[in-house]
């Protein structure tokens, strides 16, 4: 069995102005804190066959030491901006038990994360924060390179994971990260990119296959590929999760890590808009049979947008990811 996703992962820097705005945060030097020099500079000191791909400005640099991560990207070379999130304190000391938080703009997890079939929670555990843990194969195992050129990276790892209903799951996942270049990304989003737009955009082909004995089915448990993606917040970033309009059927859950506090959640007829400001931790899962493919961010302060598109089908049965064992 296989099971394949691909998603696609744009950040636009919108450098023309605004009435009332100031232009766009830019760092002018490599070794600037925040450029994007300065954090390859940074993963190079841990990772020596880290993967910097490059097209003219547009750059990604890509870890199959830090579990096949996207570490950040630029849409201005080594002297830009730095668009990934990464978590300069997890790195050189010793393996956190739970999770080894490096952070990465695109990463590929498994799920479920809770549920009956979990990945995270040992048989018989209470699914509460301290018996959590990320399975090592996708947490702080390297991954093979399988090949690579100047434009992509190919990656696989092999893994032997148990989950919450006790069956012993046999799998290997490949990862392809691809940069795209800038005709390339205005052909996937269906429209031109203005000129005055600076642009950086890749692609991440994942799949995992079935290496075991038995089938996965209902009554086993199936693993699911989960993306992730950590920006740099603002006080003025919004993420923006278009859904489709159903009857006045509300469209999301949003309690996961406690209800989302109504300030910072705003649901318009198809679309919601969720503040994203990095000083409070949420969550929330828009229903498969709503679900669009496609979401992104606006950071008003620094005036860089984000896009990701992704694969869904809408009629598919999809694995529920919160911490409840019925």
């Amino acid at each position: 069995m296989k099971i394949s996703f691909s998603s696609l992962f744009i950040v636009a820097v919108i450098i023309f102005s605004f009435v009332g705005c100031e232009g766009p945060k830019v760092a002018t030097a490599v070794d600037n804190a925040g450029s994007y020099g300065q954090d390859v500079k940074f993963l190079k000191k841990y990772d020596k066959e880290l993967f910097v791909l490059t097209n003219g400005e547009s750059s990604i640099a890509v870890s199959p030491k830090y579990q096949a991560k996207v570490f950040t990207s630029s849409a201005s070379g080594m002297s830009g901006e730095s668009f990934g999130w990464i978590n300069y304190k997890a790195f050189g000391g010793p393996l956190d038990n739970q999770m080894n938080a490096y952070g990465g703009e695109n990463r590929i997890w498994l799920g479920p994360e809770g549920g009956k079939f979990s990945l995270f929670f040992a048989e018989g555990d209470s699914m509460i924060f301290d018996k959590w843990k990320t399975p090592p194969a996708f947490d702080s195992e390297s991954w093979g390179v399988v090949r690579s050129d100047k434009k992509s990276v190919e990656m696989r790892q092999q893994m032997q994971l148990d989950n919450y209903a006790g069956t012993r799951i046999n799998l290997v996942a490949d990862r392809t990260v691809t940069l795209l270049t800038k005709p390339g990304i205005e052909s996937l989003l269906g429209y031109p990119i203005p000129p005055a737009v600076k642009s950086v955009g890749y692609r991440t082909d994942n799949k995992i296959t079935n290496t075991g004995n038995q089938d996965w089915s209902e009554a086993t448990g199936m693993p699911c590929i989960w993306i992730l993606d950590m920006l740099t917040p603002s006080p003025a970033t919004t993420i923006m999760i278009p859904f489709l309009y159903k009857d006045g059927k509300f469209p999301a859950t949003t309690n996961y890590f406690g209800e989302i506090p109504a300030s910072r959640l705003k649901i318009m007829d198809s679309t919601i808009l969720f503040k994203a400001d990095g000083q409070m931790r949420g969550k929330l899962g828009v229903h498969p049979d709503q679900a669009r493919p496609v979401a992104g961010s606006y950071d008003a302060e620094a005036k860089v947008l984000t896009i990701a598109k992704f694969d869904i089908d809408n009629g598919a049965q999809y694995l529920n990811q919160e911490w409840v064992t019925n």
